[in-house]
């Protein structure tokens, strides 16, 4: 195991370790070798590989995997994502979908019944469509400056707009750039009540087209340039867990060092 390639840095260690559980006083067990623990789920994010070819030096894969279940299930991951991140420059928002491929052994998981999408619950969500692919969409939401604030997780033939509601809902920012695939009249209503601007162009097919600000909407590389930063780890580029509650954490702990770059 070459520690020269672990992910986080003393630095970065200093702001995570208060964050998480096994601190003197907090109940239950004491966590014992948290940041150890944080690299191999994340050695396993970058590589992709099954949690059983976790190298010994992490310690038992099987002991590694039911405290990632424990931390993920909990909201720890998202918790953490959170406090590092802290308050996102909301000049401005970009709301965008990604489809990542899922891998099959990810299928199988029980199911449970949920309507929409999912931030970080149990239920499967990948789709076979007719070619016999299987695939995850992903629409996220960044801030100004590029930096994730949220995302929600949906089956790959879900349409973005499905994502907007969740994800907006409680966000003041004042405009929202998106390509055309969110040009929907019952957003860009909502845009205009909250007075904030809607960077979005419109559709073809409108009737009557409308203005947008060309010159702002070149920011929208931004999460772009998110989606190719993070699809870096491969186990966020594929999906190979089977529920939306890991990956989810996968997720989160990859935008965690992220932010703490």
């Amino acid at each position: 195991m070459d520690e020269e390639r672990f992910v986080i840095s003393d630095e970065s260690w200093i702001r995570l370790e208060p964050l998480l559980p096994g601190k003197d006083g907090d109940s239950g067990t004491t966590g014992k070798d948290n940041r150890l623990f944080l690299e191999a789920v994340l050695w396993r994010i970058r590589t992709g590989l099954p949690w059983r070819d976790l190298p010994r030096e992490f310690g038992h894969w099987n002991s590694t995997f039911r405290r990632f279940r424990r931390w993920a299930k909990n909201g720890v991951f998202e918790r953490v994502f959170k406090e590092i991140s802290g308050d996102p420059d909301f000049e401005y928002a970009m709301i965008d979908g990604t489809i990542v491929q899922t891998h099959q052994k990810a299928a199988g998981a029980a199911r449970r019944v949920q309507k929409g999408g999912s931030r970080s619950g149990h239920r499967t969500l990948a789709r076979r469509p007719l070619h016999g692919a299987m695939t995850t969409k992903i629409v996220a939401l960044v801030d100004a400056l590029g930096n994730l604030a949220d995302f929600l997780l949906l089956p790959g033939q879900a349409h973005d707009m499905k994502g907007v509601a969740p994800l907006i809902e409680g966000v003041s920012f004042g405009a929202l750039l998106a390509d055309k695939a969110f040009d929907a009249d019952w957003l860009l209503k909502e845009l205009d009540e909250r007075g904030a601007a809607a960077v979005i162009p419109p559709k073809a097919n409108r009737k009557e087209q409308r203005d947008y600000d060309k010159h702002a909407y070149r920011w929208r590389h931004l999460i772009e340039n998110y989606f190719a930063k993070i699809k870096e780890f491969r186990g966020i580029a594929t999906r190979y867990e089977k529920t939306s509650c890991s990956y989810a954490a996968n997720w989160h702990l990859t935008a965690t060092i992220i932010a703490l770059r």
